[in-house]
């Protein structure tokens, strides 16, 4: 079948997502593996994503390690570091598709706090037709319910669906639905998925 909609995910795919290397730089990358193996920040992010608050899941990790306080108040107030920059060819990419008329919708693993953060540093994402966000419907990927989820209010059939996505367990997820899938490793071969598939022109695609 024709594809009728794109959806991207957004970390990684639309805007780097590297804790790791924002905590390198600031804290020095042996400090950050101590940090990160003494502490379960990523569980943390995990439960953010899935619709804990951040802030309350901060403030909770601050509690019960409060050796590594400071590190997490980092985490907490320079959460925009981690999520940056924006990946300008993606962002090209997801124009070039609407001013194509194909409709375009993101499928994320996100927290509803940490939205409203990068909403506002990348208007962007506003830009979606649809957005399926994992703490807003209480289902994280790769569980097929926010893929069922999602065909259900666009009324889409899966195969007439392409993802991308920079994880391939989110991608195998949605390919035994039936959709079409890319796994993102840079705008340059999501580029040429796109002109291979004729959703746009190579001269968009740039």
């Amino acid at each position: 079948m024709t594809i009728r909609a794109v959806i991207f995910d957004i970390g990684n795919v639309l805007i780097e997502w590297q804790p790791e290397r924002f905590f390198d730089r600031v804290i020095g990358a042996e400090k950050r593996a101590e940090f990160f193996a003494a502490v379960p920040i990523l569980e943390m992010n995990a439960r953010v994503d899935a619709g804990e608050n951040f802030h309350d899941a901060t403030a909770g990790l601050m509690s019960a390690y409060p050796d590594w306080a400071d590190e997490i108040s980092l985490w907490r107030d320079r959460w925009i570091e981690m999520a940056s920059p924006a990946i300008d060819h993606s962002v090209r990419l997801l124009r070039a598709l609407r001013h194509a008329k194909v409709p375009v919708f993101a499928l994320s693993n996100f927290g509803v706090e940490t939205l409203e953060i990068a909403d506002r540093e990348y208007p962007f994402l506003q830009e979606f037709d649809c957005r399926f966000i994992s703490a807003e419907l209480g289902i994280s990927k790769p569980h097929a319910e926010i893929y069922e989820r999602l065909e259900k209010e666009t009324g889409l059939p899966a195969d007439s669906l392409m993802f991308t996505d920079d994880i391939a367990e989110n991608i195998a997820a949605a390919a035994t639905r039936g959709w079409k899938t890319h796994l993102f490793e840079g705008p340059k071969g999501f580029a040429e998925r796109l002109i291979a598939e004729n959703l746009i022109t190579a001269e968009a695609a740039q």
